[in-house]
């Protein structure tokens, strides 16, 4: 049985205020802020975090999708947690190199190797209480867009949301509010 609880911190947004979505996982003993990238101020993260009783030196692992500043820029306030992109972890002077697919954040944590908006993009795939919750720059908010303007590899994005497709209950996109898939999520 999943004990995953997922809290979006801040939904992202674009142009002209570019934010990205970040989003809190607490896991058994792992608390994981998945993006912690632009925000209008520092508090706009540490603020909602304080708010589900957890301080930064509480949190044990940051997951970066990619390395775009929009997503990275605010990694820093969690100066004890190890920090995981698509192929290591890096933990104060250590860096330990190993590829994100499939790798076991947590328990019910794992990485998945979904390139296509850079070629290093990991989705955060969430065994949660609620069912499989993915963070992922797939999609930047819940309407797409369907073509990715600054994809490298706009087949490998396409592959990417049918993989998590299969199994997201409720997917977290790069710059936007989470949502639920049907029909009309662009593939």
């Amino acid at each position: 049985m999943s004990s995953a609880i997922v809290n979006v911190l801040q939904d992202g947004s674009g142009r002209p205020s570019v934010r990205s979505t970040v989003t809190l996982v607490r896991d058994g003993e792992s608390v994981i802020v998945i993006d912690p990238g632009m925000a209008p101020s520092q508090d706009a993260i540490l603020g909602p975090l304080a708010l589900h009783g957890v301080q930064p030196e509480d949190v044990t692992d940051v997951i970066i999708s990619h390395h775009h500043p929009d997503h990275t820029i605010n990694v820093g306030l969690f100066a004890e947690a190890r920090v995981h992109d698509h192929w290591a972890i890096y933990h104060h002077d250590t860096w330990t190199s190993r590829p994100a697919e499939g790798f076991a954040v947590s328990p019910s944590v794992t990485l998945w190797e979904t390139p296509g908006h850079t070629p290093q993009d990991i989705t955060t795939v969430i065994d949660a209480v609620d069912g499989v919750i993915c963070a992922t720059h797939l999609w930047w908010t819940a309407a797409g867009p369907a073509e990715d303007p600054l994809a490298t590899d706009p087949r490998r994005i396409h592959d990417g949301r049918d993989r998590v497709l299969e199994v997201a209950r409720i997917v977290i996109p790069g710059h936007g509010p989470a949502f639920v898939p049907d029909d009309d999520t662009p593939r």
